[in-house]
């Protein structure tokens, strides 16, 4: 019995165990998309209570076949979504994920999302640690209406 404790205490304080606590996605959520659409995007407010800033390198999600770290940036008078290769999250600071700007895209959904359920999303640091966090699927307006 106290080894078991021994190795939960051990744990619980190892700078892994400590590096996940300080990580936390607030208000996560995927873009519902049409029953053919074959992209989605994940948005969420990412918190970094560590100190020293974390870097995202890669995300993964069972719901798409391909996954990239995006932002969207603007050249003359058009918007541009492009790859990026990674998002740092400072040091006692928090970086937003959210339209029009950084987001993890999804690429060869493998099912529509549908608003109310939930897909699982994992991002992965520079460090090679991982943080897991679910995001619910919401329908959220485009942003980009064309006015006639």
């Amino acid at each position: 019995m106290k080894l078991k404790a021994l190795l939960l205490t051990t744990l619980a304080l190892s700078p892994f165990a400590q590096a996940k606590m300080d990580i936390m996605a607030h208000d996560a959520y995927a873009r519902a998309t049409p029953p053919n659409a074959a992209t989605s995007a994940v948005f969420a407010e990412m918190m970094n209570r560590g100190t020293t800033d974390r870097t995202i390198v890669s995300a993964t999600t069972d719901a798409a076949g391909k996954v990239e770290l995006h932002d969207v940036i603007k050249e003359g008078d058009v918007m541009k979504m492009r790859q990026v290769e990674s998002i740092t999250i400072p040091a006692k600071g928090k970086v937003e994920l959210k339209p029009g700007s950084l987001h993890i895209m999804l690429f060869d959904l493998k099912k529509p999302l549908v608003e109310g359920e939930t897909i699982d999303v994992q991002v992965t640091f520079a460090n090679g640690q991982q943080h897991s966090f679910s995001a619910p699927i919401k329908k959220v307006m485009s942003g980009m209406k064309h006015h006639h």
